[in-house]
Parts: C-alpha cells; structure tokens; sequence
C-alpha cells in the first residue's frame, strides 16, 4: 500500500512558495508589532531617549 502523504502532487511549487512567502510575512508582521508595543510600553513608562 502506498503512503499518501508524499504520493499527493495537487500542491504545486507556486503553492508551496506562496505559503512560505505568506508566513514569513506574517512572521515578519508579528515581530513588527510585538517590538512597536514593546516601545509603547517602555515611553509609558519613562524609559525614553531624549532628542
């Protein structure tokens, strides 16, 4: 009996990358964020740079 798990072509290349393309943005969306609320926190809390 064959495994299915790697017999399945309907996932094309154009597929596999746009999914990988879609992750690593949001990934890259997420450190954004958590590193904008990171320095909102720090200012409310004083811990700013004077310019």
């Amino acid at each position: 009996m064959k495994d299915t798990l790697y017999t399945n072509t309907s996932n094309t290349l154009a597929q596999r990358l746009g999914w990988l393309v879609l992750i690593w943005a949001c990934s890259i969306a997420s450190l954004g964020l958590v590193a904008w609320l990171m320095r909102l926190l720090m200012g409310l809390a004083g811990m700013t740079t004077s310019a």
